[in-house]
């Protein structure tokens, strides 16, 4: 799915319309764009698998077949991203059921890959510093709400979506 489809679907998820404009919808435009430059990039299902497999053995379960990289999701390689930066407590909050610990701009920046963030600056328009911000601003919640159960999905991401707003 392109990124501006996923934007679309994750603005709806956030409460946003389906424009990918302003509010949450701009919120879903720029997770969108991350989620796409990193599924491009062919980063997000290698280590989707290690994250799924990861938060599996943490949880004293087996990683499910189809693990979070495949099937056109590239949460668990954002999450893996995220984890081995340091920010593993924050990640964990927002898929665990408990509040969600924020994250900073800075912290975002540190964690992407300069190519990736520079990728999603220009797909939406802001300076690298603002996607950082606004990636910050709303992938706790996005991730919160496509987590539901405590898990990260391991269907396609656009699936998930979708079930989350039924």
């Amino acid at each position: 799915m392109a990124g501006n489809d996923l934007g679309s679907l994750l603005g709806g998820l956030l409460g946003g319309g389906q424009s990918g404009q302003g509010g949450s919808g701009g919120a879903g435009k720029i997770l969108g764009a991350l989620l796409g430059a990193l599924s491009s990039g062919g980063q997000a299902g290698q280590a989707g698998q290690a994250a799924q497999a990861g938060q599996a053995a943490q949880a004293g379960q087996a990683a499910p077949s189809g693990a979070a990289g495949g099937g056109g999701n590239p949460l668990g390689g954002l999450l893996d991203l995220l984890q081995k930066s340091g920010l593993a407590d924050q990640a964990r909050s927002w898929i665990g059921t408990g509040s969600n610990q924020p994250v900073s701009g800075a912290q975002v920046k540190d964690a992407l890959p300069d190519d990736t963030l520079r990728k999603v600056a220009d797909e939406t328009g802001v300076s690298t510093d603002q996607a950082a911000d606004r990636i910050a601003e709303s992938l706790p919640q996005a991730v919160d709400k496509l987590t539901p159960e405590g898990q990260v999905p391991s269907g396609s991401l656009e699936d998930a979506i979708r079930t989350q707003r039924l």
